[in-house]
């Protein structure tokens, strides 16, 4: 078994909700291995240290924990997924800076973001899986890699399943990869 360290963020049934009021079913629920971040009413964060088999294993649990504590919480985002310079600046343990540096100056291999604008974000799991190949000197643990990618499949799935309806053929002939995916939904 490893330890997995992941964020969980949730919309709580009724917007207005103190999240304070929901800390001791969590408690009963599994969630005593979870910081609990109670910072806006009708939301709820939960920083997650679990030991699981698998990343994925470690997130649903936590998921389906949360879940029997907070029957309809939605959930709003699983990480870590989706981050910007000053998130893989952390990571990496450089300056903003050496990694605006990176991104200018591999342009040519650097994983395109995910959203480009006034601030760039990126998955995770692209960034590490190009720092492996291009990047030596940053040694990441592996669950690291483990966790970044079940949260972007965590991620990637729920949007799926908000889907209002199938997929129009004209977008799985575009990403034919989506037509199995999309087929289940």
């Amino acid at each position: 078994m490893k330890e997995y360290e992941f964020t969980l963020k949730f919309a709580l049934p009724d917007a207005d909700a103190n999240p304070q009021t929901y800390i001791d079913n969590l408690m009963e629920a599994g969630c005593d291995d979870a910081l609990i971040g109670l910072g806006t009413n009708g939301r709820i964060a939960l920083d997650f240290i679990r030991e699981a088999e698998s990343a994925m294993e470690a997130i649903l649990s936590a998921i389906s924990d949360v879940q029997k504590a907070i029957p309809k919480a939605t959930l709003i985002e699983c990480g870590p997924d989706l981050v910007g310079v000053s998130g893989i600046a952390s990571i990496f343990k450089v300056s903003r800076q050496a990694i605006q540096k990176m991104v200018k100056n591999f342009s040519d291999t650097f994983p395109a973001p995910v959203h480009s604008g006034t601030t760039q974000i990126w998955h995770l799991i692209k960034i590490l899986k190009w720092s492996n190949l291009h990047a030596q000197k940053h040694v990441f643990d592996e669950t690291l890699f483990e966790i970044a990618s079940a949260s972007r499949e965590v991620n990637v799935y729920k949007e799926i399943s908000e889907l209002e309806r199938p997929a129009p053929k004209s977008i799985t002939r575009v990403f034919p990869k989506t037509e199995r995916i999309l087929e289940l939904h």
